[in-house]
């Protein structure tokens, strides 16, 4: 789909008013502070493995949700910055807590970021390092929720806001906080960005991660080559068998120190995708069983498995109800908006796996994520912040409704 076709495609005849009167009014008239906003983040890097560059984007949104009114409470990430966990409570309201989930890195470093800025063109697009996933989200978010609160109808007992530091490695220092805010929230709603198409994010399949390690023994090529024992050729051999596995995919290998010697060390990263968690544990048990088969083959090489299973499955039943209202609110607007399940991961699967009624990719659309053509429809900042204030008025007004 041509990017200029999405919001002809997703509108339809409707109202022009959504649940909350005088909401997308609101968000409207905020919709240019958010883009400032949203202008702002893109042009801080905050790369996964640059702890102190991700705290200062933390540390900027912070301040912008404590001007909501919300408390913030970081929690340190050894090495990766700190989860922002950001709640405000609402007494006399009702509805239970909502959980609003994303999170502050992106797979862009300062040095990949440097001279690439922040652009808006004349279709309608915003572009930069991490200006979909998910910049684009956090800037919604913050606009969803002033909204709401300028709106004053609509709100829940609790709305808190946790982004973490390192979600793009799998969250693994993240994970259990995570688990732990969406067990005790109604609901938890994910930053990750629309579809290219507007489609939200309804189930995803488990994903994992290993790291295949070798290790054999170095010597000159021209002296006394005998004496090497090579750990890439075994590793690119069992590259080709792992990326043979349906399912598995090899992302990087890596080798050698410099042409004339040996390679002593080989590292291979491997990304397992599959429907669901049983398939996944076979995956990644049909990974462990051919690094076994190497080393039997390859005894003067050592090899060491590391990783599996990463994020579970995300049961498309804990997205349907959440779906059917943000969907209805969709209509109400004039919107036609569908929903996908997806093999791509996030941390909205930690909370859907444990029971807890869960929506993911409600941020704007995006095209191209996680590459340097990625780009955003400007129009689609203020219309998912509408859905997603809107979406959170509608728990409020029906705290007994099932949602799984």
């Amino acid at each position: 789909m041509a990017d200029q076709s999405y919001l002809e495609a997703a509108r339809t005849d409707g109202p022009a008013e959504a649940f909350a009167p005088g909401l997308a009014d609101r968000i409207a008239a905020l919709e240019p502070r958010a883009r400032d906003l949203l202008r702002t983040l893109v042009g801080m890097p905050s790369g996964s493995y640059e702890a102190a560059d991700v705290d200062a984007l933390g540390d900027r949104l912070a301040t912008e949700w404590q001007a909501l009114g919300f408390a913030d409470a970081p929690l340190p990430v050894p090495g990766r910055g700190c989860i922002r966990r950001l709640s405000r409570q609402f007494p006399g309201e009702r509805g239970g807590r909502i959980l609003i989930l994303g999170h502050l890195d992106t797979v862009w470093s300062a040095a990949d970021s440097a001279g690439w800025d922040y652009a808006e063109d004349g279709a309608g697009m915003a572009s930069g390092p991490g200006v979909g996933d998910m910049k684009g989200g956090l800037a919604m978010a913050w606009l969803a929720v002033a909204g709401l609160l300028e709106n004053g109808t609509g709100l829940p007992s609790e709305i808190a806001v946790m982004l973490v530091p390192d979600e793009e490695l799998g969250s693994p220092g993240s994970r259990a906080e995570i688990e732990a805010e969406a067990a005790r929230s109604r609901a938890v709603l994910v930053l990750e960005p629309s579809r290219p198409g507007g489609e939200v994010v309804m189930g995803r399949g488990a994903v994992g991660a290993m790291v295949v390690t070798a290790r054999g023994r170095t010597a000159h090529v021209g002296v006394n080559p005998e004496e090497g024992i090579s750990a890439l050729v075994p590793m690119a051999a069992l590259a080709v068998e792992v990326s043979a596995l349906d399912g598995a995919s090899v992302g990087v290998l890596r080798s050698g120190a410099a042409r004339q010697v040996v390679p002593e060390t080989a590292e291979m990263h491997v990304d397992l995708r599959a429907p669901g968690q049983e398939a996944a544990d076979a995956l990644a048990a049909a990974v462990k069983a051919l690094v076994a088969a190497a080393a039997d083959a390859n005894p003067q090489v050592r090899f060491d498995v590391a990783g599996g299973v990463t994020r579970p499955a995300f049961p498309p039943q804990m997205g349907q109800g959440l779906f059917g209202l943000y969907s209805a609110e969709a209509r109400a607007l004039g919107l036609e908006i569908g929903a996908v399940v997806t093999r791509g991961g996030s941390d909205g699967s930690f909370g859907a796996a444990l029971g807890v009624p869960t929506l993911d990719g409600l941020g704007p659309v995006c095209f191209d994520t996680c590459s340097r053509r990625e780009r955003i429809v400007i129009a689609s900042l203020a219309e998912r912040a509408t859905l997603l204030a809107a979406l959170i008025a509608q728990l409020a007004s029906a705290p007994d409704m099932a949602l799984a």
